[in-house]
């Protein structure tokens, strides 16, 4: 999965983690008004669960992320919900190390940024097609996911040669979670734009 273990990457890369994780975190509470708390809570509770549903792949284990869903729902806040989200599934589930928390949350957080950035920009431009909440909903989702296993993959390999072969199942695995992200955000991005537009951040 996408989550790094102790012990595992580079000092100075689980420091530099630290650093961007204060800076996106700091950025987003700042963003946060007391109005956003439900509809950050769900969202994050949505994200939790569906970690919870996980398969061993050899020496690594693959589950949905749903980072690219929270960017379209969250915007901005996507990243604090990611922080919330990724904390849980440390302490509760062992889903990565307590010192590479900064680096896992950044791993998960930035994508759902940049999938958000994706969304909004893609629903800005003048394209004569109906439902392009589902295409542009569909190329953030999946993009989301294959960022954070980029991510993942280019820090293992910063980390040390040791790790190409770990590195080549965890990004081959996650294809198939990449396809299942791209298919439900777009599909969610279309419910919600017919029943529930203000779900959607555009």
């Amino acid at each position: 999965m996408v989550h790094i273990s102790d012990a595992i990457v580079a000092t100075w890369l689980m420091g530099l983690g630290w650093l961007v994780f204060a800076g996106l975190l700091a950025i987003g509470l700042a963003k946060m008004n007391m109005e956003d708390i439900p509809k950050l809570s769900v969202i994050t509770a949505a994200v939790f669960v569906a970690s919870l549903i996980h398969f061993t792949v050899g020496p690594t284990s693959v589950h949905l992320v749903l980072n690219g869903f929270a960017g379209l729902t969250l915007g901005i806040l996507a990243y604090p919900c990611i922080v919330v989200a990724v904390i849980m599934q440390c302490f509760l589930f062992q889903h990565g190390g307590v010192t590479t928390i900064g680096l896992n949350a950044v791993n998960m957080g930035a994508p759902a940024l940049i999938a958000f950035l994706i969304f909004r920009t893609g629903m800005g431009l003048n394209l004569n097609f109906q439902r392009r909440e589902v295409l542009f909903g569909a190329i953030a989702g999946g993009s989301a996911v294959a960022l954070s296993v980029v991510m993942l993959a280019v820090e293992l390999l910063i980390t040390g040669s040791e790790f190409t072969e770990v590195t080549t199942v965890v990004v081959f695995a996650h294809i198939p979670v990449i396809i299942i992200e791209a298919i439900f955000t777009g599909v969610m991005a279309g419910f919600f734009a017919k029943v529930k537009p203000e779900m959607l951040c555009i």
